[in-house]
Order: structure tokens, then C-alpha cells, then sequence
């Protein structure tokens, strides 16, 4: 689902209850003002709220009861994979939580789409992730690597030629940007893992699926490892 435009004034207020309820400001149960005393405290038109409620409701926030009022909705009820709704759990979620949960999902999809993309990947689509990788040698700084690092991984999915896997992408590209910057400034050189890169593209090129599978695997396992030293050096400074 796309992203709301938060430079519209409902789409304002849909970002602010949006966050609000997401990390828990606002419980799930939790009953909202009425619309009049909802809208004078956020300054903002009763017909802006209105179409900022219709919005949240879509994304599973927030349900209206007859004579209950608006309610909080639970939290398995949210739409998790909504742009929006993933883009405010991961603002407001503890870090090590965000990793651990994107890490999970990160296993359970890539080495597939690394598999699937050595078996139908097209000429083209081949040349665009070892543009990306080019680009990863070529970068700069950890802004420049994160972009790149993104720019591999997204074609790796185009490869697969699974409508569905290339639609998952353009939901979570934001929090898997936010996830190679963090991974790249975690890392003492934040190109270590292009050797790891680069044995995903050469089984890409060599039509490799389980070769792929596995360097893919080890990508994200390594990535994992060098983020959970991040925080247990964390724990060990805290204490």
C-alpha cells in the first residue's frame, strides 16, 4: 500500500495519530475524542480528520462503533505491511528489536529470490545487478554503499520475475535502507561484505540457484552477527 503524502493536511494528521497509536501512546481499546474536541486540539478541519480517520481505519488502526466511538484496534489487526504502518514501528520500535524482526524476514525471503533470480534472471536484469555491484566497489562513505547495497538487492528481486516478491520490496525498502546504513556504520569497514556480494552475483551469472541460495544466506547471517556484536558491545558500555 503506498505511503500517505504527509505534506497534505489530513495526511499531517494521519502521521501524527498514525505514530501516536503505534508506539503505544494511544493502547489498542483505547477510545479517541470526539471528532469536534479531536479536531480543536490537532487545529485542523473536522472534514481533514474525517478523511485522516477513513485513512488510518484502512490500515487497520483504528475501527468506529455505533455509539462506542473510535476505537484502537489490536495489534495483530494493523496492517504490518502498510508503508506507512511499517515505516512508523520501525521509528518507534527499540533498534535491536527492528533488526532482529527485518533480519527474520530477510532470511525467509532473499536466499529464495537469489535462487529464483539464478534460474530466470534475463541479460538485462543481470547487467543491473552487477551495475549495483559496481556501484558498492565504487562507493564513498557508508550514504553512498547504503544506496548501492539497496540498488543489489532490488535487483536481485526484479530477477525473479515474482510479481509478488518485486511488489514486498517497494514496501519495505525504506526500513531495509535504514537497515545497510546501520549494518555499514556498525562495521569497522563498511565494505566488508562485498566478497559476500559478489559471490551472489557469480552465481546469478552462472545460473546457480543453490549457490545463490547459500551466498545470500551467508550475506544475511554475517550482516546479523556483525549488528548483534554492535549490541552486545552496547550492552557491556551500558553496564
Amino acid at each position: 500500500m503506498k505511503a500517505t503524502d504527509a505534506r497534505s493536511l489530513h495526511g499531517q494528521v494521519v502521521r501524527e495519530l498514525g505514530t501516536r497509536i503505534v508506539s503505544g501512546e494511544l493502547k489498542p481499546g483505547d477510545v479517541l475524542p470526539r471528532e469536534d474536541a479531536l479536531a480543536e486540539s490537532m487545529q485542523v478541519s473536522r472534514n481533514a480528520l474525517r478523511e485522516a480517520l477513513k485513512v488510518l481505519s484502512a490500515k487497520g488502526l483504528i475501527e468506529a462503533r455505533p455509539k462506542t466511538g473510535t476505537r484502537i484496534r489490536p495489534r495483530d489487526a494493523w496492517n504490518q505491511l502498510d508503508a506507512d504502518v511499517l515505516s512508523w514501528r520501525c521509528a518507534t520500535m527499540p533498534t535491536d528489536d527492528f533488526i532482529e524482526k527485518l533480519g527474520e524476514m530477510r532470511e525467509i525471503i532473499e536466499p529464495a529470490a537469489a535462487a529464483a533470480a539464478a534460474r530466470r534472471r534475463t541479460q538485462t536484469q543481470l547487467a543491473r545487478i552487477d551495475t549495483a555491484y559496481r556501484q558498492m566497489e565504487a562507493a564513498r562513505d557508508t550514504s553512498e554503499w547504503a544506496v548501492a547495497d539497496l540498488s543489489f538487492h532490488n535487483a536481485v528481486l526484479q530477477a525473479t520475475g515474482n510479481e509478488m516478491m518485486i511488489s514486498l520490496f517497494t514496501v519495505i525498502e525504506s526500513v531495509l535502507g535504514m537497515f545497510f546504513v546501520l549494518s555499514a556504520q556498525t562495521a569497522g569497514d563498511f565494505k566488508y561484505s562485498l566478497p559476500h556480494h559478489h559471490k551472489v552475483l557469480d552465481a546469478i551469472r552462472r545460473n546457480q540457484p543453490e549457490v545463490a541460495r547459500k551466498a545470500m544466506q551467508a550475506m544475511i547471517t554475517d550482516s546479523r552477527a556483525n549488528l548483534e556484536k554492535r549490541r552486545k558491545k552496547g550492552v557491556r558500555k551500558a553496564s
